[in-house]
């Protein structure tokens, strides 16, 4: 396979150390932080006795309520297998439960119990000085900055994914 480089032109060699130049450096930098924060977000979760991608399902029910599997799908990235997944372990571990939909009884709508809104409060207390904890190479107020950025990075036009 040849790629498309005008002649006499050198492609940037793609790396994922600081300072790259390379076109998919930013790509790369925001993998690697998020592997970063996943991890750290992961170990605020594990005495809790789950994962981020429990949390990411939590997260999406206390923001919209209940939520139709295939929402769900879309709203945390998964897939439909891995969606039924996290939400049988939500719903072995009492956090969460599939409820009918109302005039569609094939479809199941997943709903937080006041257990799942419980540990949800827990996973934020817990995550407290871990969060500060990613932050503290930071200058003053560069955290709230970066937030900022990022926001406006993953919702381009203002608005919500």
């Amino acid at each position: 396979m040849t790629a498309d480089v005008p002649p006499g032109t050198t492609a940037s060699r793609v790396t994922d150390r600081p300072g790259d130049a390379s076109p998919f450096a930013l790509g790369l930098l925001l993998r690697r932080a998020h592997w970063h924060a996943a991890a750290v977000m992961e170990e605020a979760l594990r005495p809790l006795g789950i994962e981020l991608r429990h949390f990411a399902v939590l997260i999406v029910l206390v923001d919209r309520g209940p939520t139709v599997q295939r929402d769900l799908v879309a709203a945390t990235g998964s897939d439909k297998a891995g969606i039924m997944r996290v939400v049988d372990d939500l719903e072995r571990r009492g956090l969460a439960v599939r409820k009918t939909v109302p005039g569609d009884r094939r479809v199941r709508a997943v709903e937080i119990t006041p257990q799942g809104l419980e540990l949800f409060d827990a996973a934020h207390v817990a995550a407290v000085p871990l969060a500060e904890g990613l932050a503290a190479g930071l200058r003053p107020g560069e955290a709230e900055r970066l937030t900022d950025l990022l926001t406006r990075f993953a919702y381009p036009g203002g608005g919500e994914a």
